[in-house]
């Protein structure tokens, strides 16, 4: 403990008799305690006067005894609230680096030339289907929403039924993108296998390296995914890795082909 209420001059020090000197030893090595003593208890403890105690509170620049027990009662909460605050701060220092290795390591992954094909793709295509389940349902909502603004003609789809009769009946000229975090989502690998026999071209965002999906797929834009989750109970990993390869890929398609 930082014990600011005895960083007294060197000079007042010495003007202290020997028992108040006694007296602030005694207080400093039980200093934890004090805030629980009443001023008959400490003398009693200590073995010196009531008076002493006062003596040397006023010395060291306190009211009276009460007044000290206050202010050690204060600092000592003060010092256990920053405890909690530097391991929080510490916490979430953790977490800021995870997000933060999950979007440089997904950006290092990105293939170049993966990119300059999925433009293509999206720009041949006279329609776009794009299938998610779950959380990652959410990235490819924005994906739809945003390739409908820019006038492609796209509809997003989460129903499993839904996605595996779509996925028998797509042109040659369409386009499936499959969003899917560890790309083995049952649906979507049966809707991906459909197309493939098709011959349909098909794109996959996912951070599953050797997921179904990722072997299956015309073209695998893979993300980093963080060992850790703060969720650990649920599967509810986080789909940052999806977000940022989904936007890269829909500014690209805007600085090239808008």
């Amino acid at each position: 403990m930082n014990h600011f209420i005895f960083d007294i001059p060197a000079d007042q020090y010495q003007s202290l008799s020997e028992s108040e000197r006694y007296l602030l030893e005694y207080i400093v090595k039980n200093i934890e305690r004090i805030p629980n003593l009443s001023i008959v208890k400490l003398s009693e403890e200590a073995n010196v006067s009531t008076a002493t105690i006062v003596r040397l509170m006023k010395k060291i620049g306190h009211d009276g005894f009460t007044s000290f027990k206050y202010n050690i009662k204060d600092h000592m909460n003060s010092e256990e609230n920053v405890e909690v605050i530097d391991e929080i701060d510490s916490k979430i220092q953790k977490a800021i680096k995870k997000n933060e290795l999950e979007v440089i390591n997904t950006i290092q992954m990105l293939n170049k030339g993966n990119i300059e094909d999925t433009i293509q793709k999206i720009n041949d295509a006279e329609k776009i289907y794009i299938f998610a389940r779950g959380f990652s349902e959410m990235i490819a909502s924005e994906m739809n929403v945003k390739l409908q603004l820019l006038g492609k003609n796209s509809e997003m789809h989460n129903d499993p039924n839904i996605i595996r009769v779509i996925s028998r009946r797509l042109k040659e000229k369409e386009l499936a993108i499959f969003v899917s975090l560890n790309g083995e989502t049952k649906e979507l690998v049966e809707a991906c296998k459909n197309l493939k026999i098709q011959n349909i071209s098909t794109i996959t965002l996912t951070a599953g390296v050797d997921s179904s999906l990722a072997k299956l797929s015309e073209i695998t834009l893979l993300g980093y995914k963080g060992s850790h989750s703060f969720f650990p109970d649920y599967e509810v990993r986080s789909r940052l890795p999806l977000q940022v390869i989904s936007r890269i890929i829909l500014d690209a398609y805007v600085i090239r082909m808008v």
